[in-house]
């Protein structure tokens, strides 16, 4: 059981610390609107991925190859338009407060889009968590809910220490703030662009 303990710690400590699509989408959220009502937004990776994980051991490898295309095509417009939305933030200089109610319905369900069409759950998934499951689950069904625990522990409880290590900008002046959105809007906005470039190489 231990190796598997510290097969999922491991991988998911990699994907905390992995620059991606649901990383970037964080910081937007910590500079504008705050790291109290971010946090809840750490719990999408653990939502999203139950569909996932189902979908991936049931149906995915049946279907043919050019899903993942399609999929990062979607991803790239979900997250060309939260880069717009970032602009406009910055732009119009919509810089929420940063205490105050806790808005946290709107930070996780729009990091479960983000995560909904970023393919690395399902390829990680597909190659790496899906086969280790399956694996465990034959030896031993107590040795893949150790494997599960062990990922989504340390995945939770990265991310969630990301967002309170970037939650730090609260501190900043308004000007730096607001620069940070702005990055953060080219940001995505890139990550999009790489993502519609994956898929149709445009």
């Amino acid at each position: 059981m231990i190796e598997y303990i510290i097969f999922g710690a491991s991988y998911a400590f990699a994907a905390v610390v992995q620059p991606g699509p649901l990383q970037v989408f964080l910081i937007s959220r910590v500079t504008t609107v705050g790291w109290k009502r971010t946090l809840p937004a750490v719990f999408a990776p653990l939502i999203v991925d139950v569909p996932i994980a189902f979908l991936i051991l049931t149906v995915l490898h049946q279907v043919a190859g050019g899903f993942e295309h399609i999929l990062r095509g979607a991803g790239g417009v979900v997250l060309f338009y939260f880069a717009y939305k970032t602009y406009l933030s910055w732009r119009h200089s919509k810089i929420e407060p940063l205490s105050g109610e806790i808005d946290s319905s709107s930070s996780l369900l729009q990091a479960m889009a983000v995560n909904a069409f970023n393919p690395n759950p399902y390829i990680g998934w597909s190659l790496v968590l899906g086969p280790m499951v399956l694996e465990a689950w034959t030896s031993r069904p107590l040795d893949a809910v150790a494997l599960l625990v062990s990922f989504y522990s340390i995945l939770i409880l990265g991310t969630a220490a990301f967002v309170l290590l970037v939650g730090t900008t609260s501190f900043l002046s308004p000007a730096v703030r607001r620069s940070l959105i702005l990055i953060s809007a080219f940001a995505l906005a890139g990550l999009g662009f790489f993502s519609l470039y994956a898929a149709f190489g445009l």
